[in-house]
């Protein structure tokens, strides 16, 4: 079976448990991903399926793309992504993944985008103490020293600097799966996820 569905994060709310506790999930909007290729280890060297997802519309779709999903015969999407499976030959083009694979789960894997916070100094990207804050100081939220004197007259690669924070790929492990609604698509999955409103995640079962 493939353990992995590609959706949309629509955000937060909360929902009651059956001990009447309050819990916040967040709420992921997985429409059906087709399968838009399956490619196995005599033809591409590994065992996969092409997962496709979000509408697209036809004028949208350039010649190379339109030339794949014609010779799969399968529509148009917006998005394709791969997930490795065991026997890719047990699948064919033209079939869905959808969140009934999810009734039983317990337990996910989700990765998405972090949020883009821009340029940001230490304090911000890693937590540093920063200096006094009283007038007389002329040390406040600067890194400090980033490296030594004559030897070896350089800053070593991984020292942690100002620079972009966010817009990262980031994985949150072993969250619970409160609900599934296979009527309407959608997955509840307890606590935050990765990214803001409309994020695109993978939900992997854990």
């Amino acid at each position: 079976m493939i353990n992995a569905i590609y959706g949309t994060k629509l955000g937060m709310t909360q929902v009651f448990d059956e001990n009447d506790n309050m819990v916040p999930v967040t709420v992921v909007q997985a429409e059906p991903n087709t399968i838009c290729q399956v490619k196995t280890a005599e033809s591409d060297g590994y065992e996969a399926v092409q997962l496709g997802f979000g509408a697209i519309k036809p004028a949208k779709v350039n010649k190379p793309m339109a030339g794949h999903f014609a010779k799969q015969g399968v529509e148009p999407v917006r998005h394709l992504r791969e997930v490795r499976v065991d026997n890719a030959a047990d699948y064919k083009p033209g079939d869905t993944v959808t969140v009934a694979n999810f009734a039983d789960t317990k337990l996910v894997d989700v990765t998405g985008t972090s949020k883009g916070k821009g340029f940001a100094g230490v304090m911000r990207r890693y937590g540093f103490q920063g200096g006094p804050g009283g007038h007389g100081a002329h040390f406040h939220r600067a890194p400090g020293s980033v490296g030594m004197c004559a030897t070896p007259s350089r800053v070593f690669k991984g020292m942690r600097l100002p620079g972009h924070m966010g817009v990262d790929t980031v994985t949150v492990k072993n969250l619970e799966v409160v609900r599934v609604d296979e009527e309407q698509n959608l997955i509840l999955i307890k606590g935050a996820l990765p990214g803001g409103k409309n994020a695109t995640v993978r939900i992997r079962m854990a």
